[in-house]
């Protein structure tokens, strides 16, 4: 018997796959392009938002159904999958209502704010037999995923330091801008909320974070959470590193990068979203090295390009053609790694990992 709800056989290879979209904020305009690009596989039939405006436009953008409230647009709209790209900490009660009303849910960034709503997400979606995927378009960056080659070819022989760097600004002006931005229980600070994607590569790319001790601080703005943090890690393999995350940075944003030092290569992938290959140097050649001329692109988006190439995967795997690359269990090894963050920030100790054993 199929482990999952019957949106997963073979007859939907015959249709589109319908999308219903909920929250039309910042970042919807990533998730309705994407969807666009993939026209001729999916649709988007319903969209959500509580604010009037931002509903009215992204309805009159895409031609969908507007919907007030998730529960009327459950009870309406005929979506096989729901976004949810509402604040943060909204995503796991969604997430639980849109699973208990035998729909597939794609939750963006953070999956949760808290540990144990993390895991209530997956367990829900696990006992009403459907998906759950957790947006991450920055692993599928053309700069990223060389990377992530070059790691599993294992052409750094052994990995020693490993340094992120999130050097960002958001004005006391967009914290402004909705009520829940900067607060801890819809939000998030800058750990949780900007620099979640670039938490997602410290054991995505490297591996199983052994522990790790933090330091956060609001230094300027007014917010309830952190606008700057720093923190330290060692890896089940050995290597040390740190993630250097502000929003601080005067006048714009200025770099988003990962450094990997190795024994036998050194890469540097920088520019101001991990868009440019500004250093990539091995011991031994290979013809990966002569794609590096071509993985870099311009952007002014933090966001990048990567929701298209996301949107591929959770496609295919609503068609039953496909495994999904980041699921609701990929998502929780981030959300870790951020809770435990905040934990040893807040009691100013190492914290050693897993938080559960």
């Amino acid at each position: 018997m199929n482990q999952f709800s019957p949106a997963y056989s073979n007859r939907n290879q015959d249709r589109k796959i319908r999308f219903g979209l909920v929250g039309c904020g910042r970042i919807s305009k990533n998730h309705i392009g994407a969807m666009q690009q993939h026209e001729d596989s999916c649709e988007l039939v319903g969209v959500c938002d509580v604010d009037p405006r931002a509903l009215e436009s992204a309805a009159g953008a895409t031609g969908a159904k507007a919907y007030r409230s998730l529960e009327a647009m459950l009870a309406d709209c005929k979506a096989d999958a729901f976004v949810l790209a509402t604040p943060s900490g909204l995503h796991s009660s969604q997430a639980i209502q849109v699973a208990q009303a035998g729909r597939h849910v794609v939750t963006e960034k953070p999956m949760a704010t808290r540990w144990e709503d993390g895991k209530r997400m997956v367990a829900a979606c696990d006992e009403a037999r459907v998906r759950l995927f957790v947006v991450k378009q920055n692993r599928l960056n053309t700069t990223l995923q060389l990377l992530k080659k070059a790691i599993e070819d294992k052409r750094f022989g052994k990995i020693n330091m490993v340094n992120l760097n999130v050097f960002w600004t958001r004005p006391q002006e967009y914290y402004d801008s909705a009520k829940w931005r900067g607060t801890w229980e819809y939000d998030g600070g800058a750990f949780m909320n900007q620099a979640s994607h670039y938490v997602d590569l410290v054991e995505w790319l490297i591996g199983p974070v052994e522990s790790l001790h933090a330091y956060t601080a609001t230094l300027q703005r007014n917010i309830e959470v952190e606008d700057t943090g720093v923190l330290s890690l060692r890896w089940r393999n050995g290597a040390l590193g740190s993630v250097n995350v502000t929003m601080l940075t005067w006048p714009k944003n200025l770099e988003g990068s990962i450094t990997v030092l190795g024994e036998r290569g050194t890469v540097r992938i920088g520019g101001v979203a991990l868009n440019e290959v500004q250093h990539w140097e091995f011991a031994d050649r290979s013809e990966d090295d002569d794609k590096v001329k071509t993985a870099s692109y311009e952007t002014g988006s933090v966001y990048g390009f990567g929701h298209a190439r996301y949107y591929d995967n959770v496609i295919k795997v609503l068609r039953g053609e496909a495994e999904p690359e980041t699921d609701g269990r990929e998502g929780l090894k981030t959300l870790e790694v951020l809770i435990a963050t905040y934990l040893s920030a807040r009691d100013g100790k190492r914290i050693a990992l897993p938080m559960e054993y």
